[in-house]
């Protein structure tokens, strides 16, 4: 008799759960176990790695890169105080600050041009949305030969107007801001596209009731739109200033660092200090620095900045 009724006991209750609690598990095992091949493919490329920098950046190495005297925070100590790697997290900071206001602003402007209700509007979308296919290293060859010096484009239409031309990758002052022009015009394509899809994603029924309102056409930019892609701004603000950090290829094909380092980003200064200096320590702790800001401003952000935003 005692076995039948041990029997009839849910499993979960002889657990100690309730049947509350068992469903609750029940759905994350399961979604755990579709998860299962993404958080595999995660730790295996995501994590291991990042722990590998870290164990790297603790440790003296060979020339072909084996770990050969632990250090501690001796590589750290190094980064601040050398003025090389100062600048590098300085011109990255400089060229997130060039590159996302103008990425959102002009993505905007373009947006609500592509929002209009106007005949072949479709033509104008394909074109703002092209860049979208192109390869950083293609766009950086294009803009190499127009920021040539005495052959490019640029110069000659300056020449056209009177204009005095500008040394645009050979002049430390110029540099920085031509390259981020480069990451501006490969990210307007998708911010755009974004933005114009939370464009129409806004309710008919609003610009109607406030058209009868008597509202202009900046009331309901300013009043209703804007508002509506509050969150959509956010999203985008977060990724584009995660992609400025870690922009490389356009530095890599332009300028290599220079002139004068006023262009060596944090990246390619990992990349030169590990594939051409053979510091391999030393760039894995420069590579666990830039992780270490990129998540300070993130998380910055989910704190203070996300709180402005109304999804609703």
């Amino acid at each position: 008799m005692a076995q039948q009724t041990s029997s009839i006991i849910p499993f979960y209750t002889r657990l100690g759960l309730t049947g509350r609690q068992w469903r609750g598990l029940r759905k994350f095992l399961t979604a755990l176990a579709y998860l299962a091949p993404s958080l595999f493919f995660f730790l295996t490329f995501v994590f291991v790695p990042l722990l590998n920098s870290i164990k790297l950046s603790l440790y003296l190495t060979d020339p072909i890169g084996r770990p050969t005297a632990f250090v501690w925070f001796l590589q750290y100590e190094r980064l601040f105080s050398q003025e090389s790697f100062l600048n590098s997290l300085a011109r990255s900071v400089q060229f997130v600050l060039y590159t996302v206001p103008v990425t959102l602003l002009v993505s905007l402007v373009l947006a609500t041009l592509g929002n209009l209700r106007l005949k072949k509007i479709a033509i104008f979308r394909v074109i703002f949305s092209i860049t979208i296919a192109v390869s950083g290293a293609t766009a950086s060859l294009m803009f190499l030969y127009l920021y040539h010096p005495n052959l490019g484009t640029l110069n000659y239409f300056l020449s056209l107007l009177g204009l005095p031309t500008v040394k645009w990758l050979i002049s430390d002052q110029t540099a920085l801001m031509s390259v981020s022009l480069v990451s501006v015009w490969l990210q307007i394509g998708l911010n755009t596209v974004i933005l114009l899809a939370a464009m129409q994603g806004v309710p008919e029924e609003l610009y109607e009731s406030a058209m009868i309102d008597g509202a202009t056409a900046w009331n309901k930019f300013f009043y209703i739109t804007l508002p509506f892609l509050g969150s959509t701004f956010f999203f985008l603000l977060v990724v584009d200033m995660l992609a400025s950090f870690q922009t490389f290829t356009p530095v890599s094909v332009m300028t290599k660092g220079g002139p004068i380092d006023s262009t060596n980003l944090l990246v390619y200064s990992i990349y030169r200090e590990f594939y051409i200096n053979g510091k391999y320590g030393f760039a894995a702790a420069q590579s666990i620095m830039l992780f270490l800001v990129m998540m300070i401003l993130t998380i910055f952000q989910f704190l203070f900045v996300e709180k402005k935003v109304s999804y609703e």
